[in-house]
C-alpha cells in the first residue's frame, strides 16, 4: 500500500458503512474496515478515533449548521420558527446524502450500544439549539422547551424519512412533521 492514498477517510467511511450493513457493527474489526478500504489500520486510527466514530464524525458540522440556521433566522422570527430554519438546513444536508444515512440509520437501529450514542448526540444538539436561541434573545424555559421540540420533530421526521423510504426532501418532512406538532399543541387534532 502506498503512503498516502486519495479520498482515504470516504473509503473508510463507506467500507465501514458497508461492514456494518453486511455483518454488524459489533462483528466488524477496524482492520476489516481497513482491508476493504485497501488501507492500513494506522490509516483508519489517523481519520477516526475509534469505529463508531465512522458513524458520528459529521455530528459537529451538522450541529453548527443547525445552530447557523437558528441564528440566521429573521429577527421577528418566533422561536419555534428560528429552530425549524435550524433543523431545515441539517435536513437539507442530509438529504444531499441520502444514501449514507438511510444506511447509517439502519446499522444505528441495529445496535443498542449505537442507538444510546445517537440519543446523546440529539441531546447535545438540543442544547447548542437552546443555546442559539439565548443568543437570539429568547429567555428560559422558552428556549429550552423550543430546542427539545425541535429535536422531537427532527427525530419523528428523520424516522419518517428513513422508515417509509420517503419520496419527499427530509425538509419537507421536518416542515410537514412541524406542522403536526403545531396543530397538535392548537388542539386541532
Amino acid at each position: 500500500m502506498s503512503r498516502w492514498e486519495p479520498n482515504a477517510r470516504e473509503r473508510l467511511a463507506q467500507a465501514a458503512l458497508d461492514l456494518y450493513a453486511e455483518r454488524g457493527f459489533e462483528q466488524t474489526t477496524v482492520a476489516e474496515i481497513a482491508k476493504r478500504a485497501g488501507l492500513t489500520e494506522r490509516t483508519f486510527f489517523r481519520h477516526f478515533a475509534d469505529k463508531r466514530e465512522v458513524l458520528f464524525a459529521g455530528g459537529s458540522e451538522l450541529q453548527e449548521l443547525m445552530v447557523q440556521g437558528v441564528l440566521a433566522s429573521p429577527d421577528d422570527a418566533a422561536p419555534i420558527d428560528s429552530v425549524a430554519a435550524g433543523l431545515v438546513a441539517g435536513g437539507e444536508t442530509l438529504q444531499e446524502r441520502r444514501a449514507f444515512a438511510l444506511k447509517r440509520a439502519g446499522v444505528i437501529a441495529a445496535s443498542a450500544e449505537l442507538q444510546e450514542r445517537e440519543l446523546i448526540k440529539l441531546a447535545s444538539l438540543a442544547t447548542a439549539l437552546a443555546d442559539a436561541l439565548r443568543r437570539r434573545g429568547v429567555a428560559e424555559p422558552t428556549a429550552s422547551l423550543t430546542a427539545q421540540a425541535g429535536i422531537a420533530v427532527f427525530h419523528v421526521a428523520f424516522a419518517r424519512w428513513v422508515e417509509e423510504a420517503n419520496e419527499a426532501g427530509l425538509p419537507d418532512v421536518i416542515r410537514d412533521s412541524l406542522d403536526e406538532l403545531r396543530a397538535v399543541t392548537a388542539g386541532t387534532r
